[in-house]
């Protein structure tokens, strides 16, 4: 019966990510200028020399790659904190670590009149959502962490944050105000391969390392005394497997600002297809949060042509009602 699951899971997982290809192919072809598919994968291979290259190759492909990279990041940063904590609510964006990550990005922004170079801003976002979550977790500690309470501390946090993000868009330059508003919605429009290659090796890495440390995460879930009873180093996993979600979601907030509920919305709907083991469970949240992701900023491009909505927008308009429907489920 465990295998059949276990099979079931795997095949649910190339399905998505067969999806995401056929996705991310449809999202090169569409946009003000419709390219067909076949002439899409003809570039892609270096069999195409007309102008529609330039379009696919330097606009509309980094873009896509740095959606696939964010979802997949906040999408497994959830995973953990969800299993860290053993709380469904748990989300990045709900705990005060994109928080911290915008807080010290708007600074940056700001205080550096908008000279920088790209490279700097994943560590300085990472930079800004450990901090957060530091101080989360010493406010935290009793003899231990307790899941609740970094619930409830970091609920606290992420407001903090949200106000100091609003007093530093006040208080710099006017002329910073356009583009840290429209980074602070959570956008992928205008990213270039500079973007995918300052993000890339956290996503690389971090997914790596989660993965390595599913088994640790199937126990920690079971409980903190089921935990300790198995021989697993408690604090020293949870704490390692928390600095992975902060790394993750920081580094995504780098480059795309922030990009709410996909942390809490993809690890909800991989449970539903794959269960919870999280072998199965981390690849699949991450194909859904980089499919939620691409269908978002496809809306984004596609519904109010001319204009290029926000892809946190309609993620936003998603994922509010779905807390709400958590909330409620809890509530009973």
């Amino acid at each position: 019966m465990l295998k059949a699951i276990k099979g079931r899971g795997h095949l649910i997982v190339l399905l998505l990510g067969l999806a995401t290809l056929l996705l991310s192919l449809l999202s090169l072809s569409m946009g003000s200028t419709r390219i067909p598919v076949m002439e899409v994968v003809q570039t892609i291979l270096g069999q195409n020399n007309e102008s529609s290259g330039l379009v696919i190759l330097e606009f509309r492909l980094p873009r896509i790659v740095a959606a696939l990279l964010i979802g997949a990041a906040m999408a497994v940063s959830g995973v953990l904190l969800q299993g860290v904590i053993r709380n469904p609510l748990a989300a990045p964006d709900l705990l005060g670590v994109t928080g911290g990550a915008s807080v010290a990005v708007v600074a940056f922004m700001t205080l550096s009149a908008g000279v920088y170079s790209i490279h700097f801003v994943p560590f300085i976002a990472i930079a800004g959502a450990f901090c957060a979550a530091a101080v989360n977790y010493v406010l935290a500690w009793k003899r231990g962490v307790s899941p609740l309470r970094l619930v409830l501390i970091g609920i606290g946090i992420s407001t903090a944050m949200g106000a100091l993000t609003t007093f530093l868009l006040i208080n710099g330059p006017a002329y910073m105000a356009s583009q840290v508003l429209n980074w602070l919605t959570g956008s992928i429009y205008g990213t270039n391969w500079k973007n995918v290659a300052a993000l890339s090796p956290w996503v690389a890495a971090g997914l790596s390392v989660a993965y390595l440390y599913a088994k640790e995460l199937d126990v920690l879930t079971l409980g903190e005394e089921i935990a300790s009873g198995l021989g697993i180093r408690l604090q020293f996993n949870r704490l390692l497997l928390l600095a992975i979600s902060v790394a993750l979601s920081g580094a995504a907030v780098g480059v795309a600002g922030t990009i709410s509920f996909i942390g809490l919305l993809a690890p909800h709907m991989a449970r539903k297809l794959v269960g919870n083991s999280h072998r199965v469970l981390l690849p699949a949240a991450a194909l859904l949060g980089a499919v939620i992701l691409l269908l978002a900023d496809l809306a984004g491009r596609m519904l109010f042509q001319p204009m290029d909505i926000p892809a946190g927008v309609f993620t936003a308009g998603i994922g509010a009602p779905f807390f709400m429907y958590l909330l409620y489920k809890s509530s009973r």
